[in-house]
Formats: structure tokens, sequence, C-alpha cells
């Protein structure tokens, strides 16, 4: 399947995930250490018209990954993955190179692989946010036999104790695990039972917290 289907689906997802954030959820810690919710959602609304910048040529420009503050973040989220996702489908994108001074800025990325990059990142980041919120998360078969690959591509290793590092290191999946509880352990993340159902007003605002 296009990468970039793939890519809008988990997209899409995520953007459905962040609806459910209230104000006062953007205090609420993260499975991403030292981030709380809200700045999570800054830095993927940054990172979606950073790739969306670097899909039309201007990705060297390191004001475009900039992260800004919005006065609606939810709002801020989805227009930025709207954006994104239209860059993706302009005719001839497929060819171009992608540069992501963030990964690498010695040459550009392969679009098939940059867009792959943002893929993987938004299916787990979509968990991220579910996590922070205490509701249930869990992506189309599909989308997570189509991410494995790229997750087993991921150098695993010191670095990503680094400050900054995408990712945490990766820990053990528990037996039997998911397609997807593996992609979330192969990238540092550690999957927990589901949470209870979200109550009336969308989700759960108890003492739950991301572990």
């Amino acid at each position: 399947m296009d990468i970039r289907e793939l890519d809008r689906r988990a997209v899409q997802a995520s953007v459905d995930i962040v609806a459910e954030v209230r104000p006062g959820d953007l205090a609420r810690p993260t499975p991403c250490a030292g981030w709380t919710l809200g700045g999570l959602l800054a830095h993927m609304t940054a990172q979606h018209l950073g790739f969306a910048a670097a899909a039309e040529g201007r990705g060297a420009d390191l004001d475009v990954w900039r992260e800004r503050s919005a006065p609606d973040p939810v709002w801020a989220y989805a227009a930025a993955a709207e954006r994104v996702t239209a860059a993706f489908a302009v005719e001839g994108v497929l060819d171009r190179g992608f540069v992501l001074p963030e990964v690498g800025v010695d040459a550009p990325f392969p679009a098939v692989q940059a867009i792959g990059f943002h893929f993987i990142d938004y299916l787990v980041h979509g968990w991220d946010v579910a996590r922070a919120l205490g509701i249930a998360y869990d992506p189309a078969p599909d989308l997570a036999e189509a991410a494995w690959p790229i997750a087993l591509a991921v150098p695993d290793g010191d670095y990503r104790e680094r400050p900054g590092a995408a990712f945490a290191p990766s820990v053990p999946a528990a037996p039997g695990a998911s397609r997807f509880d593996r992609i979330l352990a192969r990238l540092g993340r550690t999957p927990a039972p589901a949470p209870a159902p979200a109550s009336a007003h969308g989700h759960d605002h108890g003492s739950s917290r991301p572990q």
C-alpha cells in the first residue's frame, strides 16, 4: 500500500484521539519522559509542519520545525495534520528528497523513507496521547503490520538515552504481545492493559497515569 495512505490513516487516528483533549488535560504527564500532554501536542504539531515543509523542499529551514504555543492546541494540531497530509498527497512528491534536520543533514532522505519515519512516529504518538488521557487506542492491524519493519529498522542502543532522543531504549515485549505492543516495546514504550471505558465526558479524568 502507498506509504502516504498508511500515514494519512495513522495521522487521522491521532487527530481523533487528540480531539478528546480538554484544557485541563494539558498538564498531564505522558509516556514521553519530561513532556506534559501540552508539550507533546506542541511537538507533534511542529513535526507535522516541518514534514510538510520538507515535502515542499523547505526542510532545511530550521524555523519551520520550531515549536510554537497555540491558543487552542487541539485545533492547531488538527490544522497541522491536514497540512502535512495535503503536502504528502501532492503529485510527484514521492520523487523528491526530504531534508530532515532532526534526523540527519548530510543528504535528503528518499520520500518513501521520510514518510515512513512520519508514519511510525504518529502511530506511536497516538498511543502516547491516549495513554496520557487514560483511553484505549488500538490501531488497525494492517497499520501495525506495515509499521513493524520500520520499527525494526530504528537503531537501538545507548544513543537512545541521550537528551532529545526520539525513542527510549527498547524494552522486552510480553509473551503473546500483539504486533502493535511489540512496536511499542521496540520503541521504548511499556504497553499496559487497556484502560477502563471512557466516561460520558469523553474520557476518564481519574487518577490513571502512564507508566
